[in-house]
């Protein structure tokens, strides 16, 4: 449980793991820091309707038998006078001890949430909630010392009496040298946080973006900047053209954000600003892994919980990856260590489809996949999986664009063939194995001149035949290759 300084939320995930998935996520905007600069105080209101939300939680967590709880406190309720009175209420409804965030821990929380979600991350984390700002250095799994500004929606809105000119003063005198964001030069600039999702959100819909899914977008600084200008410059009354895909309850904080953004990027100069859904409570659960956990890989990860879930024979997925690099080898394919990944987590998700319709299971996993809550991943990742994974089901005969006409506006030509080929010969080992262990092992490829032949060891032998002969044809000549099928 989240007590924000604007909203109040539950999170249940499945499990601690390396791969977080959530299982019931409800979010109640209560507002409890809408006056708290002004007052010193947790408006008498915002305190009832938290505490009701607090009951409802609780309630949730007997009905949905969840094992062990976690409840964090922000901004509002550390600086309020009447905070401890309000904990001390909270603490007797859940039954359980609340920690209270310093500004320190809730920057090092929210970094790490974002160095769980993002594979390598360089560059600067900013939280921006109801009642602050923080903002924290990561290169790779270095987490820097974050720093905490009274920069939240409703603090800014509190302070400046809701006047955005007044507020872009606040800002631009908390901001201006801050040595925090000196370093942001040519990074990326993380942005977690409510309303900057809702910004994005925003983005996402005026731009007519092919991918609905917030985390790993992206936007290139300069035109971050631009968009932020406008959205601070909008006026009372006027709507922004799709502001419908904002919720109501966040439009009045959206110039504020904007506003923060848009200083942000003037001071750090950043090349890129990625949305990350990952923050404080992702980073809470992440810090209590052991150290092993913390290692893996966050997509691979979420991608083995998958396969678990969804595969035949899981253990062949790990066979399959074994074979496709046998074959990389044979067919002198250059990929990156990026592209490698990707193919590990596609092998691993490759027959998760199984069970659906055969006209519809490319389509369905490529809906799967494009849009699946994980994190570790951008989103040209997720386009080229979805797609390798359509091309495992649906082969080359049905063009993806007659299903999702717009997913391959997310990678460059080559990575679409890139694509075909793997989910291709991810066809072909379907089709040797029918997805059972202890089969691909045994066969393995010769190369010779422009021609690859498939061999089939003694005790595999009888699975040879036509229509695989057929179909590794058709992978070859992708490559412009001829092929052959042997015996041993």
């Amino acid at each position: 449980m989240d007590i924000g300084s604007n909203s109040v939320r539950l999170v249940v995930y499945e499990a601690l793991t390396r791969g977080l998935t959530p299982f019931f996520n409800e979010k109640i905007l209560c507002g409890l820091g809408r006056e708290v600069h002004s007052s010193g105080l947790l408006a008498p209101d915002a305190v009832e309707r938290a505490l009701a939300a607090l009951r409802r939680f609780r309630g949730l967590c007997r009905v949905m038998h969840v094992g062990r709880t976690f409840v964090v406190a922000t901004a509002a309720c550390r600086e309020a006078n009447n905070g401890p009175e309000f904990i001390e209420r909270a603490e007797r409804i859940l039954g359980t001890g609340i920690e209270i965030l310093s500004g320190a821990r809730e920057a090092k929380l929210s970094a790490l949430g974002v160095v769980s979600a993002v594979y390598k991350p360089d560059g600067i984390v900013g939280d921006l909630g109801g009642g602050s700002l923080e903002l924290v250095d990561i290169s790779g799994r270095r987490v820097g010392h974050g720093v905490s500004l009274p920069l939240g929606g409703l603090a800014l809105q509190d302070m400046s009496h809701k006047s955005i000119k007044r507020a872009d003063r606040i800002v631009r005198e908390a901001l201006e040298g801050l040595p925090e964001l000196k370093a942001g030069r040519g990074r990326t600039f993380y942005a977690v946080g409510g309303t900057w999702r809702a910004l994005a959100r925003l983005h996402i819909s005026q731009t007519d973006y092919p991918l609905r899914v917030m985390h790993g977008y992206a936007i290139p600084a300069d035109q971050a900047l631009a968009f932020a200008g406008r959205v601070k410059r909008m006026r009372p009354g006027r709507a922004l053209p799709d502001i419908e895909a904002v919720a109501d309850a966040r439009r009045p904080l959206l110039a504020y954000a904007a506003l923060v953004l848009e200083h942000i990027i003037r001071i750090a100069k950043p090349k890129t600003i990625m949305i990350s859904t990952f923050g404080v409570r992702e980073g809470l659960l992440f810090s209590r892994l052991s150290a092993s956990e913390q290692v893996k890989d966050g997509l691979l990860a979420a991608a083995h919980d998958l396969n678990i879930l969804r595969s035949r024979s899981p253990k062949h997925a790990e066979e399959l990856f074994d074979w496709t690099s046998r074959f990389v080898r044979a067919a002198d394919i250059v990929e990156t260590a990026e592209e490698r990944r990707w193919r590990h987590a596609a092998c691993l998700v490759a027959d998760i489809g199984w069970r659906a319709h055969p006209d519809y299971r490319g389509e369905q996993s490529l809906n799967l996949i494009a849009n699946g809550n994980f994190g570790a991943i951008d989103h040209e990742g997720r386009a080229f999986i979805g797609l390798t994974i359509y091309y495992r089901y649906a082969g080359l005969g049905q063009p993806h664009d007659e299903l999702s006409p717009r997913i391959s506006e997310l990678i460059p030509e080559g990575l679409i063939g890139w694509a075909q080929i793997l989910g291709t010969a991810i066809r072909v080992a379907h089709l040797i194995s029918a997805a059972q262990t202890g089969v691909l092992g045994a066969t393995h490829f010769k190369r010779r001149g422009r021609k690859i032949t498939l061999v089939f060891e003694p005790r595999v032998a009888a699975l040879a035949g036509d229509r695989i002969a057929a179909r590794f044809r058709q992978l070859t000549r992708l490559m412009g290759l001829s092929s052959a099928i042997e015996r041993d």
